[in-house]
């Protein structure tokens, strides 16, 4: 595929196209060859056992890691040059599999620096204050308020951060995501840690995110969850697609079971 970086090449509805990406590290291959469109409005989950490539390909996606070979396009235009900032101001925002949150800080100052991406104003505009500077900040403060009252922690606001319980904090980290207004939102292992009433309280802020009007790309262990939520299930295996559609398809695919839900699952599931 050639000459990506200029036009709208993704088909219709496709928010996202993984195009022929591929990534070597010293001759190792994570991705060997990565097909895969995210259509507007779904949710499409990557699943697959420690290794297969799947945080490898959010952080080609995210402009994280540049890849061997392959572009990545958001709604037809290249992403795969491009910086992981400029990236993330396109709308293409991710969260991580550490919880990635600023401890010293208070729960509302966290959300309130993820959401400075939605900021325009120049640092030097901000240094004068300007009447203009002072309401969009003022914006931005409400869109924080408002965001934290979305995840659950609207209470918990003026806490610092590091003091929140693990599950909490795994809420703040996708509301710093959120609040960088995401049109595109990954999620990496989002339920890791999480009881199973957490969970369940995860999988209806995903149902009310996608309500938002997010498109979201996720990558879990917890195949409940993604049997659950998602509209299409991709499973890699040694950096390479094994099986692709729909979760009831994929979760009886012999070769899915063979390589990573195993017999009990199937049984499980049947």
């Amino acid at each position: 595929m050639t000459g990506h970086s200029s036009g709208r090449l993704s088909p219709p509805g496709a928010l996202l196209e993984v195009a022929n990406v591929a990534v070597h590290f010293s001759g190792l291959v994570a991705i060997a060859d990565l097909n895969f469109r995210v259509p507007e409005g779904r949710i499409l989950s990557l699943i697959g056992p420690n290794g297969a490539g799947k945080t490898t390909a959010f952080n080609v996606i995210t402009g994280f890691l540049k890849p061997t070979a392959g572009h990545v396009l958001y709604r037809g235009h290249d992403l795969t040059r491009l910086a992981a900032d400029k990236i993330a101001g396109l709308g293409v925002v991710r969260t991580f599999q550490r919880t990635s949150i600023f401890g010293g800080c208070t729960v509302f100052e966290n959300v309130l620096i993820g959401s400075h991406l939605r900021g325009r104003t120049e640092t030097w505009r901000a240094l004068l204050r300007s009447a203009r500077v002072d309401a969009e900040e003022q914006a931005l403060a409400g869109h924080a308020r408002e965001i934290l009252d979305f995840v659950g922690l609207g209470a918990r606001s003026g806490e610092l951060a590091g003091n929140l319980a693990y599950g909490e904090q795994r809420r703040l980290g996708i509301a710093i995501a959120l609040a960088a207004d995401p049109k595109l939102l990954l999620l990496d292992e989002p339920a890791a840690g999480l009881n199973p009433s957490e969970t369940e309280e995860f999988m209806r802020t995903v149902g009310r995110i996608r309500e938002r009007g997010v498109t979201i790309l996720l990558v879990e262990h917890d195949m409940r969850l993604v049997m659950s939520i998602s509209d299409t299930v991709v499973v890699l295996n040694n950096g390479v697609i094994i099986a692709e559609g729909p979760p009831e398809a994929v979760q009886r695919d012999p070769e899915v079971i063979r390589a990573y839900l195993g017999q009990g699952y199937k049984r499980a599931a049947g």
